[in-house]
């Protein structure tokens, strides 16, 4: 699908249905699609939600507003601890949580976007995070067999895109979404700010059109 023109947020949360996994570019709140997570609490009745994120928000910002209204069912992230109200919905059996190490995390989205069937790394042998996974050694060193993250939708976060779904990014607040735009069924991009086509330069673009269903300017 080729994005023509901007939606709003309301409609483009429209296409996420209880049960499913989203996605959510950010670390931190730096790179977040804070206008979508918005309309996801404020429009949207979908829970028992799987959320994909580095980390599930701050209290009762970003994706800690979700979390305190209990759609989500669980989190996959790397720093649970930057939302202390998320390590208290784990500890007391509220929400599920599957630790994944930042790099491991990165890199399973990576796969789950270049349709990677798994990958062997070192990081988390023989730790708790290791428990029930395929373990063989490489070069004498112990690897964990990882799978993929793929998700049902993707929030990704770009400074600047054209109309026709071109996205770029600035400096750090890049991080997970170029990734996340690659590996989600429907993904919708929250635009800073949003311009002609033509307007960006080309070499400028880090995801291309292609990978953007839907996208929102940020309110």
């Amino acid at each position: 699908m080729t994005v023509r023109g901007v939606i709003s947020a309301e409609e483009a949360i429209a296409h996420v249905r209880s049960g499913d996994t989203v996605m959510v570019g950010g670390f931190g709140l730096i790179g977040a699609p804070l206008t979508l997570i918005d309309a996801l609490v404020e429009h949207s009745d979908a829970t028992g939600l799987t959320i994909v994120s580095n980390n599930i928000g701050e209290p009762g910002r970003g994706l800690g507003k979700l979390l305190r209204q209990g759609r989500i069912r669980r989190g996959i992230s790397s720093f649970f601890t930057s939302n202390p109200e998320a390590v208290a919905a784990v500890n007391s059996g509220e929400m599920e949580a599957t630790l994944v190490p930042q790099g491991t995390f990165a890199e399973a989205i990576r796969a789950g976007g270049a349709g990677i069937g798994g990958f062997y790394t070192p990081v988390a042998a023989g730790t708790l995070l290791a428990e029930g996974k395929e373990e063989r050694v490489i070069d004498g060193v112990p690897h964990v067999l990882e799978s993929p993250i793929r998700a049902d939708v993707a929030f990704v976060f770009a400074a600047r895109a054209d109309t026709l779904g071109n996205l770029w990014y600035r400096h750090t607040a890049r991080n997970f979404n170029p990734l996340m735009a690659t590996a989600a069924r429907v993904v919708i991009a929250e635009a800073g700010e949003v311009v002609h086509i033509g307007e960006l330069e080309p070499e400028s673009i880090v995801t291309p059109h292609l990978y953007v269903d839907y996208l929102v300017a940020r309110s």
